[in-house]
């Protein structure tokens, strides 16, 4: 049995779907990839036993259908290191010896039989099914990935990534939403649109590491993604790519709650060049706590460090919007720039209540941003950031 296809082509895929391979799996066949031919098409698919990928390539030379397994590593390597041109896979089905061919040479090793691979439940009928854009899911996940709190955190939800889907609901004032959410309990994140097609309501939490894996493979795709959840997993349908995988059992703790209503106090600053002052003054602050203060007042900002240990300290001011009272509050300043580093837009919103509740901040305008019939900004994707402030001493 034998066929053939682009040598680039193959590695980029077997790169990108290798990446769920565990270095030390307790079944040996999970360390191959599983390649299934049917017709010209070959299937390559890879998993870890709770995440699987999908992709598929069109092939030449291909007779009958037939499948194997091949050791990851080992042809990934070998295939990665060709230069652009066909390869040619000849596989024997009675002892699986595989040879693959290519212009100045070739490649030999013993595939396994792919019935030992395992196999996965089709998914459920009755799933919630969402449809969105491949680059506006990219930038929802990689900025929630911001957010998580660590794998080895107590509480596993909370290292994962909530995808809540809410209906309209007269009764709670509630709309119909899709929200991409991470929180490590200082920090929060989210990302919002309509519910267009009023999908069933649920909330699924992927794990940091499917979700780790969807960014990466957003990052190769382009068009419409679609989404499916059911109880204990969730399948994402790309155009090259598609991924099944475990969603983690618990509940994601009520966000909502700790967004702060009144945020009387709005400071409207240039992202980049208040980027460009922190990084400039916290040079001089202390190590451990990063604590920068900033005070606001009409439309001037100050930001100012202190490290008493060695008597160093810096403070510098920018021209911003601010509405509100006469204020200081205080950050981790590497934090703060995290945060401003994980959103691309040109004005960044600082919406405050007080020095000791969460600060709201978002894009000023929100992206895709456009006016109604009253001349107020209206946006079909909503960016959220939370951050608590630290203990200053005025």
């Amino acid at each position: 049995m034998k066929f053939s296809l682009s040598s680039s082509e193959l590695a980029e895929r077997l790169q990108a779907i290798g990446k769920v391979i565990n270095t030390k799996n307790q079944m040996s066949i999970l360390d191959c990839f599983l390649f299934e031919v049917s017709g010209d098409t070959l299937k390559i698919t890879a998993s870890d036993n709770e995440n699987t990928l999908v992709t598929t390539l069109k092939i030449n030379e291909a007779g009958e259908d037939f499948r194997f397994a091949i050791n990851a590593k080992t042809v990934l390597d070998a295939v990665k290191g060709i230069p652009e041109q066909p390869v040619t896979f000849n596989v024997d089905m009675q002892n699986f010896n595989t040879t693959v061919n290519y212009q100045n040479g070739h490649f030999s090793l013993v595939s396994q039989n792919a019935d030992e691979y395992p196999s996965y439940t089709d998914f459920p009928e009755d799933s919630a099914e969402i449809k969105v854009d491949s680059k506006l899911l990219l930038d929802s996940v990689g900025r929630a990935l911001f957010a998580t709190a660590p794998t080895d955190s107590a509480h596993p939800v909370m290292s994962g990534v909530l995808f809540d889907i809410t209906q309209k609901d007269e009764t709670n004032n509630e709309d119909a939403n899709v929200s991409i959410v991470a929180s490590d309990g200082r920090k929060l994140e989210y990302t919002r649109w309509a519910n267009e097609n009023n999908v069933q309501a649920g909330q699924y939490v992927l794990s940091n590491k499917p979700a780790l894996l969807l960014r990466s493979l957003l990052a190769r795709e382009s068009g419409e993604i679609t989404m499916r959840f059911a109880k204990e997993k969730a399948e994402v349908r790309m155009n090259t790519f598609s991924m099944t995988c475990r969603l983690i059992d618990g509940k994601f703790p009520a966000y909502n709650k700790v967004v702060p209503k009144n945020n009387p106090n709005r400071l409207t600053v240039n992202r980049m060049a208040f980027i460009n002052m922190l990084r400039r003054v916290l040079v001089f602050s202390d190590a451990v706590s990063s604590l920068v203060k900033l005070h606001m007042e009409a439309d001037q900002l100050v930001t100012s460090v202190q490290n008493i240990d060695y008597s160093l300290s810096a403070e510098e001011s920018m021209i911003c919007e601010y509405d509100g009272m006469p204020m200081n509050i205080g950050f981790k300043g590497t934090t703060l720039v995290d945060f401003l580093n994980n959103i691309e837009c040109e004005n960044i919103e600082f919406q405050i209540a007080d020095q000791s509740r969460a600060v709201i901040i978002v894009p000023s305008p929100q992206p895709n941003a456009v006016k109604d019939d009253d001349g107020n900004a209206k946006s079909k994707e909503e960016i959220v950031m939370l951050l608590m402030p630290s203990i200053i001493n005025d």
